[in-house]
């Protein structure tokens, strides 16, 4: 799906992924589930490209449900995949802290699996090379994105920032979404690390210039870092 001149998106507000799109090639933003590959070959075809034009796959952090068709794209064609240094051991399959739930209603939760299984959420397969990157990099890749750690729903969290697709992704630094509870508005993400350090590091969004604030669950939030960054302090107060 189409979002604005450079930038498009595959799957839904349940779990996505996205292009930055330039004549150059493209960045990919996270490799959502493995069955979301048939969904990226289909908005390639529909954007007129081919597999072979992604230049690199950025990775906001090594959870699961981001980095789903990473490895097939790398092992079958070359292409690199970047990720912070700190979330390298993750998204190579190594052990993660065991996290509570959190809030939850049924059919939310219920909708949430479900989309995983159809998309083939079972069967992982995590990364066995990968590129390392660290807060500040600025990646030779379309789009010239920049690398801004924000630690907190993993140690190597990141936000993606791209002056050209005038966007930021920020992975499950927040959400639009609860995937969880099915309520919608920016908020804090679920199945996060450290909630307190996840809020610490909006401050560091909160400086960035751009017209989007792209999460992987949820829909984009048009509108600037920091409006997004105090709706979800906002959020995050006790009621």
């Amino acid at each position: 799906m189409r979002l604005g001149p450079h930038l498009s998106r595959i799957g839904n507000d349940i779990v996505a992924a996205h292009l930055i799109d330039t004549p150059d090639g493209i960045t990919l933003i996270d490799a959502g589930l493995p069955g979301h590959w048939s969904d990226l070959r289909a908005e390639l075809r529909a954007l007129g490209r081919d597999i072979r034009d992604i230049r690199g796959v950025i990775l906001t952090h090594g959870d699961s449900d981001h980095i789903g068709f990473a490895e097939r794209l790398r092992r079958e064609t070359g292409i690199p995949v970047y990720v912070h240094a700190a979330d390298a051991d993750r998204a190579r399959g190594g052990d993660k802290p065991k996290l509570s739930m959190g809030p939850a209603r049924l059919w939310p939760t219920l909708g949430f699996f479900a989309y995983g299984l159809r998309k083939g959420g079972v069967r992982t397969t995590y990364l066995t090379e990968v590129v390392e990157v660290a807060d500040g990099d600025m990646l030779d890749l379309p789009g010239a994105p920049r690398i801004v750690s924000l630690p907190g729903h993993s140690p190597g969290s990141i936000a993606v920032h791209s002056e050209l697709a005038e966007a930021v992704f920020v992975g499950d630094a927040l959400t639009t979404r609860h995937v969880l509870t099915g309520r919608e508005g920016l908020q804090p993400a679920p199945f996060t690390d450290d909630p307190d350090e996840a809020l610490a590091s909006l401050d560091r969004l909160a400086g960035l210039d751009a017209a989007w604030v792209i999460p992987g669950h949820g829909a984009p939030f048009r509108g600037s870092p920091a409006d997004a960054a105090a709706a979800v302090r906002a959020a995050a107060q006790p009621a």
